[in-house]
C-alpha cells in the first residue's frame, strides 16, 4: 500500500518537532521543515505518522493513495 505526505508548508512554524521524531524523512530548510520524500511505503509510514502527530500546528497530513 502507498501513502503520500501533504504538508501545508506555509503553515509550518519551523519548530522541528517532525525532524526530531522522524529525521529519516524530515529536514529543516530555510527555517521550515520539509519532507525528503512525499511518496511513502508501508515501512516508512509509522515514523511519518509520528511526525504528523508531533506537529503543533497540524500542517502535515498523510493520505492513502
Amino acid at each position: 500500500m502507498a501513502y503520500k505526505i501533504d504538508q501545508e508548508h506555509d503553515k509550518c512554524i519551523g519548530c522541528g518537532a517532525c525532524v526530531a521524531v522522524c529525521s529519516d524523512n524530515w529536514e529543516m530548510k530555510d527555517n521550515k521543515a520539509v519532507p525528503k520524500k512525499t511518496d511513502l511505503t508501508e515501512d516508512e509510514l509509522e515514523c511519518n505518522k509520528e511526525a504528523a502527530e508531533a506537529c503543533p500546528v497540524k500542517c502535515i497530513k498523510i493520505e492513502k493513495v
